[in-house]
């Protein structure tokens, strides 16, 4: 399989097999799993205790739904959206914080990729799906970016096109979007794309007509128009010195620099550029490092990062080598099941882990082999234990503590989504604890929005409050817990506060 066939699928947990862009609708009934990231599978999500009243709308009125994963296994309601301000929604879309929380980052994913109807309003579906859009690819989800606008109609505006022309130019699919191009011209304004196009579907002689035109007009920058010189007549300027690299530049010329044989380090650019890393033309040491920014904030399964490490044997050492190293020792003790060679390499592996923020997605990789095996050093036991609880089985480690301090037996808890009955070791464990009481009240105005039916903005809206808790406003942390917990987000709400307290040490 192509790393384009892997990088396509939906944000789910589990593994299987990922497939191709148009087999999308079929994953709405037979989601796929081992793909670039995660999405929620819990029980369908409630807004509120009380038997909902029944509402009749004309169906004409009535957008159709619009997502890459089922809201039956989700568990998020096709209206999830309903009543809210479709400009809101992008900003809180667009703006709301998962970087350093896991959990969080896997709910947003969910939000994203979910079947749901836009709320009523002129243009409200537009600005919702551009939003979405846009939110994914500044994550560095394109494959599924890319397949949500396929699946709404790419062609259908010009703003629909840009963002599946700007997807595909970073998953290696361009040649769909080129051909929809050249078939509709109207499609784009850029000369450049045009030109890139034709050439790309091999009509080299309209491409080249078109660049004289481009140089005629002046319609396009000097930069821009060197680099279209070079790329459709390279032989002109064997020898030539490089051209300065853009600072900021957009996917096509990001490809044109690939084409002419002066390909830009994706590292200093936005996170989706990673994505063009991943294909068969970067080096494996690009692949391993690409792969680690996607998996860092939820955009690629720890299992496709996972194999990359595998793939071969370290060509030298320091930075990512040491990793890929360290990941080849421990696989190694797993595989022998000799305790004490894994109570060696583990702790070496955790510190790489946690040098680059993987965490989490080390846990999920490891866990069920860990949870087979007892560490007789109480360090590394204790190091077990803590990743178990970093990992979706965290409540079977729960129920197997390795020491009875006041930190563990609140986390051991926490886990069982009752802190209060242990002691809080910290102000930020006090906040938690406090969420989840039985009486914990929701803030007003997130109140207000459940009341209304506005599930997916109290959501949103609830992901602000829990990244300002992060940062150090326990209220803001109390209040969120007790949001997510009052629309049946249990599991989120427990598995962000583990998060926070193990991974920041609070």
């Amino acid at each position: 399989m192509s790393t384009k066939q892997t990088l396509l699928a939906l944000f789910l947990a589990g593994s299987a097999q990922a497939q191709e862009p148009l087999s999308v609708i079929e994953w709405l009934t037979d989601p796929p799993e081992n793909l670039p990231g995660t999405v929620l599978l819990e029980p369908p999500v409630a807004q509120n205790g009380v038997q909902p009243d029944v509402e009749v709308t004309p169906l004409e009125a009535l957008s159709q739904p619009l997502g890459l994963v089922a809201s039956s296994v989700t568990g998020l309601p096709v209206d999830l959206w309903q009543g809210s301000d479709p400009e809101r929604l992008a900003k809180l879309i667009a703006r709301t914080p998962v970087k350093n929380n896991p959990a969080m980052q896997r709910l947003l994913f969910t939000l994203l990729l979910s079947e749901a109807r836009a709320p009523g309003g002129p243009k409200a579906e537009e600005t919702l799906l551009l939003a979405r859009l846009d939110r994914l690819m500044q994550l560095g989800a394109a494959d599924p970016a890319q397949s949500l606008v396929q699946l709404a109609g790419p062609t259908d505006s010009h703003q629909r096109f840009k963002r599946w022309f700007d997807a595909t130019l970073l998953t290696g699919d361009e040649d769909r979007s080129c051909t929809a191009l050249i078939a509709q011209p109207h499609l784009s304004q850029d000369y450049a794309a045009q030109i890139f196009c034709k050439a790309r579907r091999g009509d080299w002689a309209s491409a080249a007509l078109t660049l004289e035109a481009a140089h005629a007009l002046q319609i396009l920058t000097p930069e821009e128009l060197a680099l279209l010189d070079r790329f459709l007549s390279p032989e002109l300027f064997e020898g030539a010195a490089y051209l300065p690299q853009p600072d900021d530049p957009d996917p096509l010329s990001f490809r044109l620099f690939e084409a002419i044989g002066e390909r830009l380090p994706s590292a200093p650019l936005p996170r989706a550029f990673a994505n063009a890393d991943l294909r068969d033309v970067a080096g494996w040491k690009a692949q391993i490092e690409a792969a680690e920014r996607l998996t860092r904030i939820g955009a690629l399964t720890p299992n496709q990062l996972l194999g990359l490490y595998t793939e071969r044997d370290p060509a030298a050492s320091g930075a990512v080598w040491d990793r890929v190293a360290a990941i080849h020792r421990f696989e190694s003790a797993l595989k022998t099941g000799n305790v004490d060679a894994i109570g060696k390499t583990l702790p070496t592996v955790w510190e790489q882990m946690r040098h680059i923020g993987l965490e989490v997605p080390f846990a999920e990789l490891f866990a069920e082999r860990l949870s087979r095996v007892t560490l007789p050093v109480p360090a590394t036991e204790s190091l077990r234990w803590q990743i178990l609880m970093l990992s979706e089985l965290y409540e079977d480690a729960a129920l197997n503590a390795p020491d009875k301090t006041n930190e563990t037996q609140f986390l051991v808890a926490l886990a069982q989504g009752d802190p209060g009955r242990a002691i809080s070791p910290s102000p930020f464990a006090d906040a938690v604890s406090q969420g989840f009481e039985w009486a914990a009240p929701v803030p007003p105005d997130i109140d207000a929005l459940l009341t209304n039916g506005q599930l997916g903005e109290a959501i949103l809206e609830s992901m602000q409050l829990f990244a300002h808790g992060a940062r150090g406003n326990l209220v803001d942390l109390t209040a969120a817990i007790a949001a997510f917990r009052r629309v049946g987000l249990e599991d989120t709400a427990r598995r962000a506060a583990l998060n926070l307290l193990i991974l920041q040490g609070h």
